[in-house]
């Protein structure tokens, strides 16, 4: 199979790819950022000019999404993981447990590094369907004296997605690192909203914490101080050192999405390119999608082949052919196409062309 294109895609899950434009002013601003005469790489987190940056992040963030003041946003350190740990640390009071969805790989990691720290209560869990679908909203059963529920808005591994989301009497936590700025949100009805950078956003070592101002306590004992979220609240983000060149990449891509029509633009790109390559496999005997249709992501689409012993010979080539990436979930295996706010279509035409001509000579 010849090379059809020297254009390279990068299907990870992360860390993603970024627009072209966006890595061109990286590679312009990297030696002297905003004409300071010294890399942003050197700014002191304390200067005015990276306080100024911060400030535009959190303007433009709070822009896209309509972030009321009656929640604070926090620029953290150590990613979605670190979060699963600080959650029960920060909301829950002595004794209390936490509702979590087990929706699939990644809610699971939640609720076990929860479960080190307060009671859980799974209230719905696919696992009875090999987390083919999304357990529905009558089938949870919450605990009405929980700290908050925990939901996995999109399981990158899974390949699923909440396509709505409940408004409940406690506070609705959401890890939404996969699918966060590819939807617009029903805000009010979260109390904590957590995000890596590294697939929509940027890339890696930067996470978002958007929170509710009453969900804001005094760290228990035993906290440190860097990882509360009322500590960094009042410190603007600055109590030790952000991870200033993730949080100026972020600033980047903010900015490329307002440009590029906003929140709904970026929904309504994410739907067309997951629909084109939904419909490739469906329409298909020699490639299959086992989820649910109505709970299958827009984001991270899982698929695999009818003959999985051609699954290396399928990555190998479309490796060759500028596809990159493409290997499924190590827990789960298949293939995984991450279709992230950056890819564009035509990317996503070019996977679709190449599994068309992979399946009439292997089929």
């Amino acid at each position: 199979m010849a090379c059809i294109s020297s254009e390279r895609y990068n299907f990870a899950s992360g860390p993603a790819m970024l627009p072209a434009e966006v890595l061109g002013q990286i590679r312009d601003e990297l030696p002297n950022w905003r004409n300071s005469g010294a890399s942003v790489l050197e700014q002191p987190f304390t200067s005015s000019a990276f306080k100024q940056l911060m400030a535009e992040t959190e303007a433009d963030l709070r822009a896209l999404l309509a972030i009321p003041d009656t929640y604070r946003l926090l620029f953290m350190q150590g990613g979605a993981s670190a979060q699963f740990g600080l959650l029960p640390l920060n909301l829950l009071h002595p004794g209390q447990g936490a509702d979590y969805l087990e929706s699939g790989h990644w809610a699971r990691k939640a609720i076990a590094e929860a479960r080190r720290h307060s009671p859980v209560n799974v209230i719905a869990s696919g696992a009875d369907r090999d987390f083919t679908a999304v357990p529905a909203f009558e089938c949870w059963q919450p605990d009405p004296e929980a700290g908050y529920c925990h939901i996995t808005s999109n399981e990158t591994g899974n390949g699923l997605q909440l396509q709505e989301f409940p408004e409940l009497k406690v506070p609705l936590v959401a890890d939404m690192t996969s699918d966060f700025l590819t939807r617009p949100l029903p805000l009010e009805r979260f109390g904590l909203i957590y995000a890596s950078a590294q697939k929509n956003l940027g890339v890696a070592g930067l996470c978002l914490v958007i929170i509710r101002n009453d969900l804001l306590r005094a760290p228990p004992p035993g906290l440190p101080a860097a990882f509360s979220y009322a500590m960094q609240a009042e410190q603007q983000s600055r109590f030790n050192t952000p991870p200033t060149f993730a949080l100026y990449v972020t600033g980047l891509m903010l900015r490329w999405i307002r440009r590029n029509g906003g929140v709904p633009a970026m929904a309504a790109a994410a739907q067309q390119r997951s629909r084109l390559l939904y419909g490739c496999v469906d329409h298909s005997d020699f490639y299959q999608c086992p989820q649910f249709p109505a709970d299958r992501s827009p984001i991270n689409v899982c698929f695999q082949l009818t003959e999985p012993g051609l699954t290396d010979t399928f990555l190998t080539l479309a490796e060759r052919n500028g596809l990159a990436n493409l290997r499924g979930h190590a827990a789960i295996g298949g293939i995984r196409a991450s279709l992230y706010n950056p890819m564009p279509l035509n990317g996503v035409a070019r996977l679709v062309e190449f599994m068309t001509d992979f399946e009439r000579k292997h089929g």
